[in-house]
């Protein structure tokens, strides 16, 4: 085979999770109750267009999770080999970006180095310059006078093709759409331009136009320059940027699941049974609580990279140790992280458990399993879902100061805490290296926006207060 197939830890983990909400999204799609709330989320535009946002994210995700090792040349006995070298679909579809790599810091589109070096001239003698890039800017002879009208011509090609890219797939939609409603060509579209329908297509469709618009200017500046830059030791800022989604998304949705368990199970427990089982509910996460979480999380880390350290054999390449430690940062943060919705559920579970149709269950003699499963669990689903996506967002933002504080992830996986822990010391240089915060800060900024965009209009849908309202 011309490559081998790597499974990570995290690689399973995050389909796994893929495959649970595809199952969930059929589950509720038969069933009324589940269904509605979600229509209403559907309904709202802000919602829909950070979904169009984090779907763009996930998809960036879901490619760099699927790992390989390319072959090596067959030895003369005609064994394969493998490289050591792990590798992912989306940076085969990045190549360039991945081995355009320059000698040191270069600016964002620049031409030249961002410092200025002692350079042999074609006449023998040397002085002090900024050296031309090896591969931003490349194909320009004259860069001083070529790169701003280089620059705007891709630019304004880059913007056509992707319009046009955008127009053909809204008008392919409005056709599957005429043919679903039923309904002429013409009234299709205005159908979906007046918003009449189940999705505010007007707000999807613009922020996915949007986002074709971006990866299209991208697709055609990237191999020509370096879009965002390069950092120390040359390598492009977009390429670093783009890989820590996956660790950011992977923090923020693994995390969750580990939570989960804990806080639904004991939350429910403690205020539905009441007596000796809420006060050790109530022990075991106030003592929690007592515990510095950054002084735990750092603990647990540096253990788990002891043990690393001592077993090498058990790790045929540096991914595999990265992955396991990301694994690990995910259990340890889910396991610090999950007293606050266990606490909001016991209050909830405590609220319910004194109303009339729990009571009259209970005095039919319904086993609690059951009162439990039917009539508590889907009452507080809508706190749950609440949190989990509120949660998601700060936990996207703890990985940032984990890897400040150098507890995160191992440093030689790409995330945007490792990127603004390496940004520290390039904001004191003179002159200062802002790029790579910057990207970082952007590229997280907007996840995080996304996320807490997409939790607002799942809390006014599930909550059963406003939605009484």
């Amino acid at each position: 085979m011309p490559f081998k197939p790597v499974i990570l830890w995290t690689d399973a983990l995050l389909f796994l999770l893929v495959a649970a909400i595809v199952v969930f999204a059929v589950y509720a799609r038969r069933r009324e109750h589940l269904r509605d709330p979600w229509r209403q989320v559907m309904r709202r535009r802000l919602g829909m267009s950070a979904l169009v946002v984090l779907a763009a994210y996930g998809a960036v995700a879901l490619l760099d999770s699927l790992h390989f090792r390319p072959a090596l040349p067959a030895d003369k006995r005609g064994r394969v080999q493998y490289a050591a070298e792990m590798l992912s679909v989306f940076d085969l579809m990045v190549t360039p970006l991945r081995m355009h790599t320059e000698k040191t810091y270069s600016a964002p589109l620049a031409t030249h180095l961002y410092a200025k070096e002692m350079v042999q001239l074609p006449d023998g003698t040397t002085a002090r310059i900024f050296p031309r890039l090896q591969y931003g800017g490349a194909h320009l002879k004259e860069p001083a006078s070529e790169r701003t009208g280089d620059i705007l011509r891709t630019t304004w090609q880059a913007v056509a093709a992707g319009f046009l890219v955008w127009v053909m797939m809204v008008l392919g939609l409005a056709g599957w759409l005429a043919r679903r409603w039923r309904l002429p060509y013409a009234a299709a579209c205005k159908r979906m331009a007046g918003g009449r329908s189940d999705l505010p297509w007007p707000a999807v469709l613009l922020t996915a136009g949007g986002l074709i618009v971006l990866v299209a200017w991208l697709l055609a500046l990237a191999p020509l320059y370096h879009v965002l830059g390069t950092d120390k030791v040359g390598q492009d800022v977009l390429y670093q940027t783009l890989k820590s989604i996956r660790t950011g998304l992977v923090i923020g949705s693994l995390t969750t699941l580990v939570m989960l368990p804990f806080a639904v199970l004991l939350g429910i427990m403690a205020g539905f049974f009441k007596g000796w089982i809420d006060d050790a509910v109530q022990y075991l996460y106030t003592t929690l609580n007592s515990i510095p979480g950054v002084l735990l999380i750092a603990a647990a880390v540096l253990m788990l990279q002891v043990y690393i350290d001592t077993h090498p054999e058990l790790f045929q390449t540096q991914q595999e140790r990265a992955d396991l430690r990301l694994l690990f940062l995910c259990i340890i943060l889910g396991v610090t992280n999950w007293t606050g919705l266990c606490r909001l559920l016991r209050g909830e579970a405590l609220k319910l458990s004194t109303v009339d149709y729990i009571q009259a269950a209970t005095a039919l003699g319904v086993s609690r399993g059951r009162i439990i499963t039917r009539h508590m669990v889907p009452n507080v689903m809508h706190i749950v879902l609440i949190s989990l996506v509120l949660d998601f967002s700060s936990l996207v933002l703890a990985e940032a100061v984990l890897s400040y504080v150098g507890v995160g992830v191992d440093p030689v996986m790409n995330s945007w805490g490792n990127m603004i822990n390496a940004a520290r010391l390039e904001m004191a240089r003179d002159p200062m290296v802002w790029w790579s915060l910057t990207a970082a800060f952007i590229f997280m900024f907007l996840l995080v926006l996304a996320a807490n965009i997409f939790s607002d209009a799942v809390r006014d849908a599930f909550d059963p207060r406003l939605r009484k309202q």
